[in-house]
């Protein structure tokens, strides 16, 4: 295994102990592709206990290192813009998440949906950001 392919082995497992909303039982991540720079791409699949994955992909509009990310949700046409935005606040990261849909009914689908777990999701990223610090 190159260390190429051991780096993107971990941040795969990282990612899915935070992402894969626990609550959520039956479900999880078996393929995560990120190039995480401007222009690059990503595609996560999950696995929801049925015959077919569900997909999520899109493109990094924006990368800046420890700064800001800004990425699409390509699926379809209800997909959303997403930045998040990191601000040191005295050793500790605020961490601001916005989205923009294209209508207010794939704003109302989303919260119904994926959109969510978010907080859920979010809550587990601290929780292992601090099991890390320790």
């Amino acid at each position: 295994m190159t260390t190429r392919q051991l780096h993107h082995q971990s941040g795969h497992d990282l990612f899915q102990r935070w992402w894969v909303p626990k609550s959520v039982s039956g479900v999880s991540l078996v393929s995560c592709e990120m190039d995480v720079r401007t222009g690059g791409k990503y595609r996560l699949e999950f696995d929801a206990g049925g015959s077919d994955t569900m997909a999520f992909y899109g493109r990094y509009l924006e990368v800046v290192p420890n700064e800001r990310i800004v990425w699409t949700n390509d699926e379809g046409e209800a997909g959303a813009v997403t930045t998040v935005t990191f601000e040191d606040q005295g050793g500790k990261t605020l961490l601001n998440f916005h989205e923009v849909y294209p209508s207010k009914e794939a704003l109302e689908e989303a919260l119904q949906g994926a959109a969510a777990a978010l907080p859920e999701q979010l809550e587990q990223l601290d929780a292992l950001l601090s099991s890390k610090g320790e």
